[in-house]
Protein backbone atom coordinates (compact mmCIF):
# COMPACT_ATOMS: atom_id res chain seq x y z
CA UNK A 1 0.00 0.00 0.00
CA UNK A 2 1.40 3.70 -1.24
CA UNK A 3 1.39 5.60 1.46
CA UNK A 4 0.20 8.54 -0.93
CA UNK A 5 -2.93 6.89 -0.62
CA UNK A 6 -3.07 7.13 3.03
CA UNK A 7 -4.84 9.96 5.24
CA UNK A 8 -2.50 12.35 7.56
CA UNK A 9 -1.28 10.42 10.31
CA UNK A 10 -1.20 12.33 14.01
CA UNK A 11 0.16 10.64 16.99
CA UNK A 12 0.56 12.64 20.33
CA UNK A 13 -0.53 16.14 19.01
CA UNK A 14 2.27 15.22 15.65
CA UNK A 15 1.65 14.57 12.16
CA UNK A 16 4.10 11.98 11.13
CA UNK A 17 5.95 12.46 8.43
CA UNK A 18 4.33 10.36 5.52
CA UNK A 19 7.34 9.74 2.90
CA UNK A 20 7.77 5.86 1.77
CA UNK A 21 10.92 5.61 4.33
CA UNK A 22 9.48 7.21 7.01
CA UNK A 23 5.93 5.33 7.31
CA UNK A 24 4.77 2.04 6.46
CA UNK A 25 2.12 -0.61 6.80
CA UNK A 26 2.81 -3.45 9.47
CA UNK A 27 3.90 -6.86 8.17
CA UNK A 28 0.95 -9.70 8.40
CA UNK A 29 2.33 -12.49 9.58
CA UNK A 30 -0.98 -14.73 9.50
CA UNK A 31 0.57 -16.30 6.47
CA UNK A 32 3.10 -18.02 8.59
CA UNK A 33 0.52 -18.93 11.28
CA UNK A 34 1.89 -22.65 11.38
CA UNK A 35 5.22 -21.87 10.94
CA UNK A 36 6.94 -21.57 14.40
CA UNK A 37 10.44 -21.39 12.67
CA UNK A 38 9.22 -18.27 10.42
CA UNK A 39 7.67 -16.48 13.30
CA UNK A 40 10.41 -17.33 15.24
CA UNK A 41 12.66 -15.50 12.03
CA UNK A 42 9.81 -12.38 11.51
CA UNK A 43 9.82 -11.81 15.59
CA UNK A 44 14.02 -11.59 15.53
CA UNK A 45 13.54 -9.40 12.20
CA UNK A 46 10.93 -6.78 12.79
CA UNK A 47 10.26 -7.30 16.68
CA UNK A 48 6.53 -7.72 16.47
CA UNK A 49 3.91 -10.23 14.83
CA UNK A 50 0.88 -8.75 13.01
CA UNK A 51 -1.84 -11.67 13.31
CA UNK A 52 -4.54 -10.59 11.31
CA UNK A 53 -7.41 -12.19 11.26
CA UNK A 54 -6.09 -14.75 13.25
CA UNK A 55 -8.95 -15.08 16.23
CA UNK A 56 -12.63 -15.53 15.96
CA UNK A 57 -14.34 -12.41 15.57
CA UNK A 58 -17.21 -13.33 16.63
CA UNK A 59 -15.74 -13.88 20.05
CA UNK A 60 -13.75 -10.60 20.05
CA UNK A 61 -17.09 -8.79 19.62
CA UNK A 62 -18.42 -10.92 22.49
CA UNK A 63 -15.71 -9.53 24.68
CA UNK A 64 -16.18 -6.24 23.39
CA UNK A 65 -20.15 -6.13 24.74
CA UNK A 66 -19.36 -7.73 27.80
CA UNK A 67 -16.84 -4.61 28.07
CA UNK A 68 -19.36 -1.54 26.77
CA UNK A 69 -21.84 -3.06 28.88
CA UNK A 70 -19.80 -2.59 31.93
CA UNK A 71 -18.33 1.14 30.50
CA UNK A 72 -22.24 1.81 30.03
CA UNK A 73 -22.62 0.86 33.64
CA UNK A 74 -19.33 3.02 35.08
CA UNK A 75 -21.04 6.02 33.15
CA UNK A 76 -18.57 6.29 30.43
CA UNK A 77 -20.62 5.67 27.67
CA UNK A 78 -23.92 8.15 26.30
CA UNK A 79 -26.88 6.44 26.69
CA UNK A 80 -27.96 7.98 23.36
CA UNK A 81 -26.33 5.61 21.39
CA UNK A 82 -26.10 1.57 21.48
CA UNK A 83 -23.57 0.76 23.79
CA UNK A 84 -21.93 -1.59 21.36
CA UNK A 85 -21.35 1.72 19.27
CA UNK A 86 -18.51 2.95 22.37
CA UNK A 87 -19.70 6.53 22.27
CA UNK A 88 -18.30 8.61 25.11
CA UNK A 89 -19.96 10.91 26.99
CA UNK A 90 -18.32 14.81 26.04
CA UNK A 91 -14.34 14.97 27.36
CA UNK A 92 -14.44 11.50 27.94
CA UNK A 93 -10.67 11.62 27.59
CA UNK A 94 -8.24 8.48 28.47
CA UNK A 95 -10.28 5.97 30.20
CA UNK A 96 -8.11 3.37 32.18
CA UNK A 97 -10.02 0.80 33.60
CA UNK A 98 -8.46 -2.48 34.29
CA UNK A 99 -10.42 -3.36 36.77
CA UNK A 100 -13.44 -4.16 34.35
CA UNK A 101 -11.78 -6.96 32.87
CA UNK A 102 -11.72 -8.91 36.55
CA UNK A 103 -14.46 -11.80 36.72
CA UNK A 104 -15.68 -10.47 32.44
CA UNK A 105 -15.65 -13.89 31.40
CA UNK A 106 -15.72 -13.30 27.72
CA UNK A 107 -12.63 -10.98 28.12
CA UNK A 108 -10.37 -13.75 30.30
CA UNK A 109 -11.55 -16.67 27.94
CA UNK A 110 -10.44 -14.44 24.37
CA UNK A 111 -7.50 -13.73 26.32
CA UNK A 112 -5.93 -16.32 28.62
CA UNK A 113 -7.17 -19.78 26.71
CA UNK A 114 -7.62 -21.00 23.81
CA UNK A 115 -6.47 -19.46 20.50
CA UNK A 116 -4.47 -16.98 22.02
CA UNK A 117 -2.99 -18.78 24.75
CA UNK A 118 -2.07 -21.91 22.02
CA UNK A 119 -0.29 -19.01 19.83
CA UNK A 120 1.76 -18.43 22.88
CA UNK A 121 2.77 -22.42 23.91
CA UNK A 122 2.96 -22.82 20.23
CA UNK A 123 5.49 -20.12 19.71
CA UNK A 124 7.43 -20.18 22.62
CA UNK A 125 7.82 -24.07 22.49
CA UNK A 126 6.63 -24.59 26.25
CA UNK A 127 4.22 -24.02 28.77
CA UNK A 128 3.45 -20.35 29.44
CA UNK A 129 2.46 -18.52 32.32
CA UNK A 130 0.44 -14.73 31.96
CA UNK A 131 -0.15 -11.81 34.16
CA UNK A 132 -3.06 -11.73 36.03
CA UNK A 133 -3.35 -8.43 35.64
CA UNK A 134 -5.01 -6.85 32.22
CA UNK A 135 -4.35 -3.34 30.73
CA UNK A 136 -7.90 -2.39 29.33
CA UNK A 137 -8.08 0.92 27.71
CA UNK A 138 -11.14 3.32 26.34
CA UNK A 139 -9.62 6.33 24.70
CA UNK A 140 -11.62 9.26 23.61
CA UNK A 141 -11.17 11.74 21.11
CA UNK A 142 -7.39 13.46 21.97
CA UNK A 143 -3.91 12.06 21.79
CA UNK A 144 -3.03 8.69 22.32
CA UNK A 145 -0.33 7.09 23.92
CA UNK A 146 3.34 8.40 23.62
CA UNK A 147 6.26 6.61 22.56
CA UNK A 148 8.09 4.36 24.77
CA UNK A 149 9.18 0.82 25.55
CA UNK A 150 7.62 -1.72 27.83
CA UNK A 151 10.10 -3.09 29.81
CA UNK A 152 10.32 0.07 32.51
CA UNK A 153 7.29 -1.17 33.77
CA UNK A 154 7.81 -4.81 33.88
CA UNK A 155 11.13 -5.73 34.06
CA UNK A 156 11.24 -7.27 37.44
CA UNK A 157 11.27 -11.10 36.21
CA UNK A 158 12.49 -12.11 32.71
CA UNK A 159 12.93 -9.53 29.65
CA UNK A 160 11.84 -12.47 27.54
CA UNK A 161 7.85 -12.13 27.77
CA UNK A 162 5.42 -10.40 25.22
CA UNK A 163 2.95 -7.93 24.97
CA UNK A 164 -0.65 -8.57 23.09
CA UNK A 165 -2.43 -5.72 22.01
CA UNK A 166 -5.75 -6.26 21.43
CA UNK A 167 -8.40 -4.34 19.57
CA UNK A 168 -11.92 -5.11 20.80
CA UNK A 169 -13.88 -4.14 17.07
CA UNK A 170 -12.50 -2.09 13.98
CA UNK A 171 -9.95 0.19 14.16
CA UNK A 172 -9.49 3.08 11.12
CA UNK A 173 -6.79 5.38 11.11
CA UNK A 174 -9.06 8.29 12.34
CA UNK A 175 -9.92 6.16 15.34
CA UNK A 176 -6.04 5.20 16.16
CA UNK A 177 -4.40 2.22 17.04
CA UNK A 178 -1.24 1.19 17.75
CA UNK A 179 2.09 1.80 15.98
CA UNK A 180 5.59 0.43 16.01
CA UNK A 181 8.84 2.01 14.99
CA UNK A 182 10.34 -0.05 13.03
CA UNK A 183 13.81 -1.86 13.46
CA UNK A 184 13.73 0.47 16.59
CA UNK A 185 14.10 -3.19 18.96
CA UNK A 186 17.71 -3.58 18.05
CA UNK A 187 19.02 0.28 18.99
CA UNK A 188 20.62 -0.68 21.79
CA UNK A 189 23.14 1.75 21.95
CA UNK A 190 20.21 4.04 22.11
CA UNK A 191 17.84 2.51 24.34
CA UNK A 192 20.68 1.34 27.10
CA UNK A 193 20.18 4.07 28.66
CA UNK A 194 16.56 4.20 29.06
CA UNK A 195 14.80 0.44 28.32
CA UNK A 196 16.65 -0.73 32.39
CA UNK A 197 14.90 1.90 34.36
CA UNK A 198 12.18 0.64 36.21
CA UNK A 199 9.98 3.40 37.07
CA UNK A 200 8.51 1.62 40.37
CA UNK A 201 12.21 2.80 41.68
CA UNK A 202 12.97 5.52 43.51
CA UNK A 203 16.03 6.70 45.53
CA UNK A 204 15.60 6.39 49.58
CA UNK A 205 17.71 9.22 49.91
CA UNK A 206 15.83 11.53 48.09
CA UNK A 207 13.19 12.91 49.97
CA UNK A 208 10.89 14.09 47.16
CA UNK A 209 11.23 10.48 45.57
CA UNK A 210 10.17 8.47 49.09
CA UNK A 211 6.86 11.28 49.12
CA UNK A 212 5.89 10.20 45.74
CA UNK A 213 6.27 6.64 46.26
CA UNK A 214 4.23 6.49 49.22
CA UNK A 215 1.59 7.75 46.99
CA UNK A 216 2.01 5.21 44.53
CA UNK A 217 4.07 8.51 42.07
CA UNK A 218 6.37 7.96 39.82
CA UNK A 219 9.94 9.88 39.42
CA UNK A 220 10.74 8.31 36.52
CA UNK A 221 7.62 7.64 34.18
CA UNK A 222 8.85 5.32 31.54
CA UNK A 223 8.30 8.01 29.01
CA UNK A 224 10.62 7.74 25.88
CA UNK A 225 9.14 10.83 24.24
CA UNK A 226 6.64 13.13 23.82
CA UNK A 227 7.67 13.84 20.17
CA UNK A 228 7.06 10.30 17.72
CA UNK A 229 8.70 12.27 14.61
CA UNK A 230 11.74 13.65 16.40
CA UNK A 231 11.79 9.82 17.86
CA UNK A 232 11.88 8.55 14.28
CA UNK A 233 14.68 10.82 13.33
CA UNK A 234 16.56 9.77 16.02
CA UNK A 235 16.29 6.28 15.56
CA UNK A 236 15.76 5.60 11.98
CA UNK A 237 13.15 3.21 10.54
CA UNK A 238 9.46 3.75 9.91
CA UNK A 239 6.77 4.17 12.10
CA UNK A 240 3.81 0.81 11.25
CA UNK A 241 0.81 1.03 11.49
CA UNK A 242 -2.64 -0.52 9.65
CA UNK A 243 -6.56 -0.02 10.36
CA UNK A 244 -7.30 -3.02 12.55
CA UNK A 245 -10.32 -5.06 12.64
CA UNK A 246 -11.68 -7.70 14.71
CA UNK A 247 -9.71 -11.17 14.92
CA UNK A 248 -6.64 -9.24 15.15
CA UNK A 249 -3.86 -8.56 17.39
CA UNK A 250 -0.47 -7.41 17.28
CA UNK A 251 2.10 -8.79 20.04
CA UNK A 252 5.90 -7.39 20.26
CA UNK A 253 8.71 -7.59 23.09
CA UNK A 254 10.02 -5.48 25.49
CA UNK A 255 12.47 -3.37 23.69
CA UNK A 256 10.28 -2.60 20.79
CA UNK A 257 9.06 1.42 20.56
CA UNK A 258 5.53 1.51 20.15
CA UNK A 259 3.45 4.35 20.49
CA UNK A 260 -0.61 4.93 19.18
CA UNK A 261 -2.29 7.02 16.98
CA UNK A 262 -4.30 10.17 18.01
CA UNK A 263 -8.46 9.06 18.31
CA UNK A 264 -9.58 12.24 15.78
CA UNK A 265 -12.88 10.24 15.83
CA UNK A 266 -15.68 12.72 17.06
CA UNK A 267 -16.98 11.24 19.77
CA UNK A 268 -16.12 7.41 19.67
CA UNK A 269 -13.71 5.24 22.47
CA UNK A 270 -10.93 3.39 21.02
CA UNK A 271 -11.29 -0.04 23.18
CA UNK A 272 -7.92 -2.41 23.22
CA UNK A 273 -6.42 -4.04 25.99
CA UNK A 274 -2.68 -5.42 26.62
CA UNK A 275 -2.15 -8.88 28.20
CA UNK A 276 1.77 -10.28 28.20
CA UNK A 277 2.48 -13.59 28.27
CA UNK A 278 5.86 -15.54 29.43
CA UNK A 279 7.65 -19.13 29.59
CA UNK A 280 6.22 -20.96 32.82
CA UNK A 281 9.93 -21.75 33.56
CA UNK A 282 11.04 -17.66 34.02
CA UNK A 283 10.74 -15.67 36.77
CA UNK A 284 7.57 -13.60 36.51
CA UNK A 285 7.54 -9.68 37.52
CA UNK A 286 5.54 -10.19 41.11
CA UNK A 287 3.82 -6.64 40.70
CA UNK A 288 1.78 -8.23 38.11
CA UNK A 289 0.29 -11.10 39.43
CA UNK A 290 -1.79 -12.84 42.24
CA UNK A 291 -6.30 -11.92 42.93
CA UNK A 292 -5.01 -8.30 43.44
CA UNK A 293 -1.97 -7.32 41.88
CA UNK A 294 -0.09 -4.75 43.44
CA UNK A 295 0.51 -3.06 40.12
CA UNK A 296 2.17 0.61 40.26
CA UNK A 297 0.63 1.23 43.65
CA UNK A 298 2.74 1.84 47.19
CA UNK A 299 3.46 -1.61 47.04
CA UNK A 300 4.87 -2.11 44.24
CA UNK A 301 7.96 0.18 44.76
CA UNK A 302 11.47 -0.56 45.26
CA UNK A 303 13.49 1.65 47.41
CA UNK A 304 17.41 2.00 46.71
CA UNK A 305 20.46 4.15 47.20
CA UNK A 306 20.94 6.74 44.72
Amino acid sequence: MSTATLPQIVSYGHELDMSEDKFGILRDSSDAADDVAELHRRFAEDGYLYMKGYLERDRVLEARAAITDRLAAAGALDPAYPKMDAVAKPDAGYIFKPEITNGCEPVQNLLYSGRLTDFYRKFYGEEIRHYDYTWLRAIGPGKGTNPHCDLPYMGRGTHKHMTCWMPYGDISFELGGLMVLEGSHKRMDLLQNYVYRDVDGYCENKPKEVEKAKSGGWSFTGTLSHNPPAVRNKFGGRWLTTEFEAGDFLTFGMFLVHASLDNRTENRLRISSDSRYQRASEPIDERWVGVNPPAHGPNGKRGLIC
